[in-house]
């Protein structure tokens, strides 16, 4: 081998060996960093942040969090808090996060009622997805369902929900009830006493289109469940 060539393996070994000293280095210093963040009270909860909240008091939800003040942020256990916190009827997603140095974050989603089903303890108030989440007084304008098995995994209930969902406010407004004999007969008692027959939970664009100019003409009944052939009693 000629001397140019000893000399770049030498060279190369020389990098060689500075690079490893180097990430050895980094290695160590990120070593200490992470044993500091794991036990140092610089790095520790000082502050709960709650995001999200209004019907649910920011001081429940810290409680439900349950993050011990002064602990390490890296040693809380995020996920667990979350899901204490998204225990809490009234929220439907809760996310934790960790905001250094001294914070904990946490947002939630609180569920929204779009109608109610009324019992002997009260009204029981329905998000979008079926979950009763609270007796209470219901709002304002909010229809009241009656199926004969109301929740989530009800198809009566889903069926009603999803046209609710569909129908503008300009629409929705208008609903007192919502009643659901069968799948295919979703029936409207509108706040005048008016019957809008829906019909099954399929076209609800179209019935929209069709049922708004329908509801201007006198009637009593109007059917839009064959929305291209609508009908007024």
């Amino acid at each position: 081998m000629n001397r140019p060539a000893r000399r770049e393996r030498r060279g190369e070994r020389a990098i060689a060996r500075s690079v490893g000293r180097v990430l050895a280095v980094v290695a160590l210093i990120a070593a200490v960093l992470a044993v500091v963040a794991w036990f140092s009270p610089l790095l520790a909860v000082r502050s709960v942040r709650v995001e999200g909240a209004a019907a649910v008091p920011a001081e429940q939800i810290v409680a439900a969090a349950a993050v011990e003040d002064g602990r390490p942020l890296l040693r809380v256990d995020i996920d667990a808090a979350a899901r204490r916190v998204a225990a809490i009827p009234k929220v439907a997603q809760a996310r934790v996060q960790r905001s250094y140095p001294s914070t904990i974050r946490i947002v939630v989603v609180e569920r929204v009622p779009v109608a109610y089903v009324d019992s002997p303890q009260g009204p029981h108030l329905l998000d979008a997805g079926g979950v009763e989440f609270a007796i209470e007084p219901a709002p304002p304008n909010l229809p009241q369902l009656t199926v004969p098995d109301p929740g989530p995994n009800d198809p009566k209930t889903t069926a009603a929900l999803a046209v609710l969902a569909a129908v503008p406010p300009v629409l929705r407004d208008q609903i007192r009830a919502v009643t659901v004999p069968s799948l295919s007969a979703i029936t409207f008692a509108l706040r005048d006493n008016r019957v809008l027959v829906w019909g099954d939970d399929q076209h609800s664009p179209r019935k929209v289109e069709v049922a708004l100019p329908l509801l201007a003409q006198p009637g009593q009944t109007y059917d839009v469940s064959s929305p291209d052939l609508p009908t007024v009693r």
